[in-house]
């Protein structure tokens, strides 16, 4: 155990609320982890049930947050999403686990997120906790675009 940190995380109310951290070190890679309860998306500081609000169709009106850090969810989530239905399909084949193939091709993000995890409330922790749990977490927002190499 490498002991604790603070994390500061928003409700969708808006209400402030300050949280302890597990800090864990692994013998295996060397590296300190931190274990975030399902209720909070890895670099967010808002919790899952607010973004998934606000990225949902129809979007919540009621969550606390400006309408710049709304607009900045939904363009996250847009490039996410592709990178996360990959992911779960990965982890799916990996663990032969069944997967819900759907008559017609998906139409939405969601519709596509919605294969592996459902579309009932709490989809967006569905989708965080394997792909968080697998090392398939990417921290850096520009890993999730290829770009080709050059010469």
């Amino acid at each position: 155990m490498a002991g604790s940190r603070s994390r500061i995380w928003f409700k969708s109310s808006g209400e402030k609320v300050k949280l302890v951290i597990r800090r864990l070190h692994c013998k295996v890679c060397g590296r300190i982890h931190h274990e975030l309860p399902d209720l909070l998306v890895p670099y967010k500081r808002y919790d899952a049930e607010s973004i998934e609000g606000a990225v949902s169709e129809p979007p919540r009106t009621d969550i606390a947050a400006d309408e710049s850090t709304l607009l900045r969810w939904k363009c996250w989530f847009l490039a996410w999403a592709v990178y996360a239905a990959g992911c779960l399909q990965s982890i799916a084949m990996r663990f032969h686990l069944p997967v819900v193939r759907p008559s017609t091709r998906p139409q939405s993000a969601l519709q596509w997120l919605g294969r592996f995890v459902g579309d009932a409330a709490g989809w967006l922790k569905r989708v965080v906790r394997p792909i968080a749990n697998s090392n398939l977490w990417v921290t850096d927002p520009f890993c999730l675009h290829v770009h080709p190499l050059r010469d």
